[in-house]
């Protein structure tokens, strides 16, 4: 024999048990739908009672007038109110060490002899050509090898000279330097 031989033997339903089963998924049904509808309602409680839910705001005395208690002993005193009982009060320093162990080099210092108007606002590389450009606005443009520079009465150009004058002759514009040349646009 197997332990399957009494699978042909039919068996009633249990009617008490599927009757409190049934009775408590209906419970269970509806408590959720009560908690979902006081879930869904307690946010409108709050707006409409806002005085129990809100922040409260403390009140604030909006005068600077002092509390009316009165004074407080004092049991210590500042340290800056304390008075020094040393002698000096500003101890000197130890003595410098008068060994001189370096030197300082005297690059970039300007000398006394030099004329602080001739110093080139622009630098230029030596001693190359160049030609006019263009004039506009009391200055001029010009180019050498190195590249355009824009200059103007008094400054130096590429050749070592000051610009002296921008003229006009005969419709063209023509610069005039330190050293008597004209030089127009080509």
């Amino acid at each position: 024999m197997t332990e399957y031989e009494d699978d042909d033997i039919p068996v009633a339903p249990l009617q008490g048990v599927v009757k409190k089963s049934i009775w408590t998924d209906r419970m269970l049904a509806a408590a959720g739908i009560v908690l979902a509808a006081g879930a869904a309602f307690f946010p409108w409680y709050v707006f409409f009672n806002e005085d129990k839910f809100g922040i409260r705001v403390a009140a604030i005395d909006h005068t600077r007038d002092l509390p009316h208690t009165g004074p407080r002993n004092v049991f210590s005193v500042s340290p800056m109110a304390m008075v020094n009982k040393n002698k000096n009060p500003f101890p000197q320093a130890p003595p410098m060490d008068q060994l001189t162990t370096a030197s300082v080099s005297s690059t970039g210092k300007e000398r006394d002899n030099k004329d602080p108007a001739s110093e080139e606002d622009q630098p230029f590389p030596g001693q190359t050509g160049f030609h006019l450009l263009h004039v506009a606005n009391g200055r001029a443009m010009i180019e050498d090898r190195s590249g355009m520079y824009m200059v103007r009465v008094g400054s130096i150009l590429p050749d070592k000279s000051k610009l002296a004058a921008l003229e006009q002759r005969d419709g063209k514009w023509v610069i005039v330097t330190s050293r008597g040349e004209v030089i127009g646009s080509q």
